[in-house]
């Protein structure tokens, strides 16, 4: 019986690892130069946690299982809920604001496709303790800071940004139910991935009476800040919102994104506990799911048992990160860069003692060496080296035994020096 891996699960070659590792590298070098620190979790927890307040789009997408003791567990499909918990143990002896981090690994339950795997990694970076929408401009940037490190310009992503409580305030304004607004928030996210049509029809199941349906119909028509203010007119809530937008841009602008950025009333979210402004970052195809998402939850903490602090943050998982990456040709030199720094080959099968004892000694200075096992020709020596991606090979011959000399080949463009192995490891 051959045993295939689970489906909506991946294998990491060695290649795919080097793609893994270069994204989950870059999130952390990215967070730590921003002022984020480092943090996890378990991989499960109890399953009334994620019940709580995730709403009904995560707590469907769970693998639950009872453990020995008759508790319910469910491994993790995100990692807020777990930060809001961790932070509410120590909330007395924490410094704020808490800049924190975490690349952790999730599984979903749900239907594999292009982009949206059952298991994957995810960059989570919060910021609580900070009621200004700085925070959130910082999280944004950090977010774009990210994706310009590995190549990608204004050209290939688009940060669409709105407020939830904007729209809060409008939908109230004309009047909807506060008992409905979640229903209207799930309907309202999935404008931008359905027909207009069909959204139409679900939204008439959730607001039925016709003047209130045009008038949210109208609303997410919008696409302008100031198109918006004519239209929210003199709402004391929709203003309040339309200024914290207007003075996010403006942070947006100092910081030197605002090439990447755009206001976009359709984004929502989907996740309950989203409380202020929210965004998504998109491939500019639109072919993909959203790279990535965020926004402010004020009242999360305060849900889990805490004090009512503000917060906000975003999540970007790798999936769809990876095939952007990957259709705009941005792993192309991962190979380069993952390969070994030098490559001891020796001439002689007698001088493989003295290549492995070469080998451990770049090795111990810090540097990335191989050697092959089984010898042979110089030319399969070679080639092994050239396999291997090594910057240079270091040959061990003649010259070894007679002078204490080495050869030095770079394997890029094969220019070759002799030189004294003392001298050689003097220099490095």
């Amino acid at each position: 019986m051959e045993i295939q891996s689970v489906k909506g699960t991946r294998d990491f070659y060695p290649e795919d690892m080097a793609k893994r590792n270069f994204i989950a590298d870059l999130w952390k070098q990215v967070s730590l130069r921003n002022g984020f620190v480092e943090y996890d979790g378990p991989i499960f927890e109890y399953l009334a946690m994620y019940q709580l307040k995730s709403g009904d789009e995560i707590a469907s997408q769970l693998f639950a299982f009872e453990d020995r003791g008759g508790r319910m567990l469910a491994i993790r499909p995100e990692i807020t809920p777990t930060l809001a918990r961790m932070v509410n143990q120590r909330i007395n002896t924490l410094p704020r604001p808490l800049k924190w981090f975490s690349v952790p690994r999730l599984c979903r339950a749900e239907r594999p496709q292009k982009g949206r795997l059952r298991e994957f990694f995810q960059w989570n970076i919060d910021i609580i303790g900070v009621d200004d929408c700085l925070a959130d401009a910082e999280v944004i940037f950090c977010s774009v800071d990210f994706l310009m490190q590995t190549g990608l310009t204004s050209s290939d992503v688009i940060v669409r940004i709105s407020s939830r409580k904007l729209i809060a305030a409008m939908l109230e304004y004309f009047g909807v139910e506060k008992e409905q607004l979640e229903k209207v928030y799930g309907v309202l996210d999935k404008k931008s991935k359905i027909p207009q049509e069909t959204f139409e029809k679900m939204l008439e199941e959730v607001i039925t009476e016709q003047a209130k349906r045009r008038k949210v119909l109208e609303l997410m028509s919008v696409n302008s800040l100031e198109q918006l203010e004519d239209f929210a007119g003199s709402d004391k809530n929709a203003k309040e919102a339309i200024d914290e937008l207007k003075k996010l841009f403006e942070y947006l602008n100092l910081m030197g994104i605002t090439e990447f950025c755009r206001f976009d009333i359709s984004i929502v979210r989907g996740l309950a506990y989203y409380t202020g402004i929210v965004f998504e970052i998109y491939d500019k195809s639109e072919q993909l799911r959203a790279i990535c998402g965020g926004g402010r939850y004020d009242n999360l903490l305060a849900d889990f048992g805490g004090p009512k602090i503000s917060a906000t943050g975003m999540g970007m998982g790798d999936c769809v990160l990876g095939i952007v990456l990957e259709e705009k040709g941005l792993f192309k030199n991962l190979s380069q860069k993952s390969g070994i720094e030098y490559f001891v080959a020796f001439a002689d099968d007698a001088l493989q003692n003295e290549a492995i004892k070469l080998v451990a000694r770049l090795r111990r200075a810090g540097l990335k060496a191989d050697f092959s096992y089984k010898g042979g020709s110089l030319g399969k020596q070679l080639k092994q080296a050239s396999m291997q991606s090594a910057g240079r090979c270091i040959i061990v011959g003649q010259e070894f035994t007679q002078k204490g000399e080495l050869i030095i080949k770079d394997m890029k463009t094969g220019n070759q020096e002799t030189i004294a192995a003392n001298e050689f490891f003097s220099r490095l």
